[in-house]
């Protein structure tokens, strides 16, 4: 057998833990979606916050404040880690958000990025053809909210390039249009509000704020600031923007 023909089984086993951990959250979800309209919850958020907390354990009576608890009721918090990972767990520097799967981003989204600027600066260090390629099945429900708030909050002049190019990435992907319905209101209107940022910085006022137009001119002769034009104009269709 030559050199490469070897199997790397770690690689291997690396990946088929990923996609069962990836389908265990489908089946989890999917269940909490079903139990949800069982229970004919009173509105959107409710829904949401039943399928976003359905990793949760409850408690048994042997679980009992003050007693030793044996079953942990958020799994996805401390599986795998002793109390000395826990508390190790943060450090000055973080490092650089490098997912393998859409479960890796999943995770470290929730866990090591906390605060809205952190979010934002993951995205743009991703790019919008790697979370296109982590995502190209689903974004996962509630997750395209969180990134398009992440994105509206942060949003700048220099960035309009960059964050149109996520944009764009996260609407090729799976069952794009099922998650954009799914949005809560607020979510929304941050949508909205983030594509109304994007147009404001596409006029010459706006661009000699956030950059002047002699850092902007190569792009400008280019026919970059067109092309960022007719890509913004498709993106509003897409992600229905009045």
């Amino acid at each position: 057998m030559e050199r490469n023909d070897i199997i790397n089984f770690k690689a291997l086993e690396k990946e088929l833990q990923a996609a069962l951990t990836a389908d265990e959250k489908y089946k989890r979800e999917n269940a909490a979606k079903l139990r949800a309209v069982e229970q004919r919850v009173a509105s959107y958020e409710e829904f949401r916050g039943i399928v976003l907390a359905s990793h949760l354990k409850p408690l048994e009576r042997k679980d009992k404040m003050g007693g030793k608890r044996t079953v942990p009721w958020n799994c996805h918090t401390i599986q795998g880690r002793t109390f000395q990972d826990v508390a190790t767990e943060i450090s000055p520097e973080k490092a650089p958000l490098q997912p393998v799967t859409s479960a890796d981003f999943y995770r470290d989204w929730r866990r090591h990025l906390p605060s809205g600027p952190e979010r934002y600066q993951a995205l743009l260090q991703l790019g919008g053809p790697r979370l296109g390629c982590l995502f190209q099945t689903d974004v996962g429900f509630g997750l395209l909210g969180e990134l398009l708030v992440a994105l509206a909050d942060h949003v700048g002049p220099a960035d309009r390039a960059a964050v149109l190019g996520i944009l764009c990435s996260l609407a090729s992907t799976g069952r794009f249009t099922l998650n954009l319905s799914l949005l809560s209101r607020a979510e929304r209107e941050s949508c909205k509000g983030l594509f109304q940022k994007l147009q404001a910085m596409g006029n010459p006022r706006s661009v000699k704020e956030g950059l002047s137009w002699e850092d902007q001119g190569l792009e400008e002769q280019s026919g970059g600031l067109q092309e960022e034009e007719r890509l913004l104009q498709e993106l509003l269709e897409l992600y229905q923007v009045d």
